[in-house]
Formats: C-alpha cells, structure tokens, sequence
C-alpha cells in the first residue's frame, strides 16, 4: 500500500526524481519515461472508461489497477543480486498477464478474423480504445528498451 501525505517534495526542483529505491535519476531518464507512458495510458483508460460499454468496465478498471502496480515496478529498478523469489513487492505477477490474457481471448472469441487493420475511429469509445493502444504501444517500446539496458521483470513486458 502506497501513503501519500504530500502532493509535492521539493526535491525534484533541479531536474531529478527518487525512484522506488531511494535512489535519483534524471526525469528524463528511459525508466521515468517508461513509468510516466504508463501513468499517461492509465489516463488515457479513465478518459475510455467514459465512453465505453458498461460491460468493459469491470475489465477497464482492472487493468487501471494494474497499470499502478506496472508503473510502480518501472520505478523500482531490480539489483542485478536480487533473486527472482525476492521481486515481488509491487511488481507485476504471471497472474496478472495470464488474468488479462484470458479476458483478451473471451473478447475476442466473439470476433470475426481480420482482414486488415481497423481505421480508427468510428465513435467516441473506439476512438478513445485506440488512443489507449496506441499509448500503450509507445510505453512497450520505451520499457523494451529499458529491458535491453537494465534488469527489468519480465512479466512487466509481458502485461504491456
């Protein structure tokens, strides 16, 4: 559970930020890139949230969950002597990529094949569905990256 007593700190008036660990970087690192395209899909969810059917909403509030504990485990860097069974406090679980892998395949079981991409749009919801692609597309990229510099919890990678 994650106390916030103060909206602000003070401490990142001269370009850095604290991580999960204690530690400072730079706000324009890779790995607070990579966090802060989570926290904006996880907004561009609540915009969706809004607009789309009340049968995606149970699904759509799950994953906003899951974006928080997602964006948490980019910010908290894994030591290169941490053993796996020692990740595990907020970070992302196989059980959560296998929860939303599941809801992602009784979506589709309802669906025709494609024969070819979808054009955008359409209505507010769809519109809004596929910002939070899109989004979420470009925060995989970042976190690839940061995965081919950094140690990074595989199941992370997954869920995006």
């Amino acid at each position: 559970m994650v106390t916030l007593n103060k909206i602000y700190t003070k401490t990142g008036d001269t370009g850095t930020t604290a991580l999960g660990n204690g530690e400072r970087t730079e706000k324009f690192s890779l790995r607070v890139t990579t966090y802060g395209t989570v926290d904006e899909l996880n907004c561009t969810l609540g915009i969706a949230r809004q607009h789309v059917n009340s049968s995606l909403l149970p699904n759509l509030i799950n994953i906003q969950n899951d974006l928080f504990d997602l964006g948490a485990d980019f910010c908290k860097p894994i030591s290169k002597n941490q053993q796996k069974k020692e990740v595990s406090e907020l970070r992302i679980s196989h059980s959560q990529v296998n929860r939303l892998e599941q809801q992602i395949d009784i979506m589709n079981a309802s669906l025709e094949p494609l024969k070819s991409f979808v054009l955008p749009g359409g209505s507010i919801s769809a519109s809004s569905l596929h910002l939070c692609r899109t989004v979420c597309r470009r925060a995989e990229r970042y976190a690839v990256e940061l995965a081919s510099k950094e140690l990074v919890n595989t199941e992370a990678l997954k869920y995006l």
